[in-house]
């Protein structure tokens, strides 16, 4: 038999470090159910919006303006020819009427410069108007991409 010390263990140390696992689950299950309700909480919104009488029918006819420009640069209202001074003066009329100005339907032979084109994009916008469409011809190559 031998005869000594008898050996001390030591206490359990606390733990200094934080389980970070369980944080990390809780805000991956968080972060999944945003993204699964964000995009339903903003796709639609229902009201039940109060019935009045208004002054009259709204007027749901767009007014338009037919513009043409030939390769040669003349210029035309409608089926009007129009001289670059007397063109630019009916431009500023038309601009000037009340209520909201009138789309332009812009067709532009498609042998005129770009330059002219610019141009008449540029005195559109300076009479006020600002809603210009390009019309087109449908054709076989419009009808895929190449």
């Amino acid at each position: 038999m031998a005869f000594g010390r008898l050996e001390r263990r030591s206490l359990p140390q606390p733990m200094s470090d934080i389980n970070m696992t369980p944080l990390i689950d809780v805000m991956l299950v968080l972060l999944v159910i945003f993204m699964i309700t964000a995009p339903l909480m903003s796709a639609s919104l229902k009201l039940d919006l109060p019935r009045a009488d208004g002054a009259g029918p709204v007027n749901e006819t767009p007014q338009s303006v037919s513009i043409a420009l030939q390769a040669n640069g003349a210029l035309y209202i409608g089926d009007e020819r129009l001289e670059p001074a007397a063109f630019a003066q009916r431009l500023t009329e038309i601009g000037q009427r009340g209520g909201t100005p009138p789309e332009v339907q812009l067709r532009a032979d498609q042998a005129a410069p770009y330059g002219l084109v610019a141009r008449l994009i540029g005195q559109l916008q300076t009479a006020g108007l600002n809603r210009i469409a390009f019309v087109t011809e449908p054709g076989a190559a419009a009808s895929g991409p190449r």
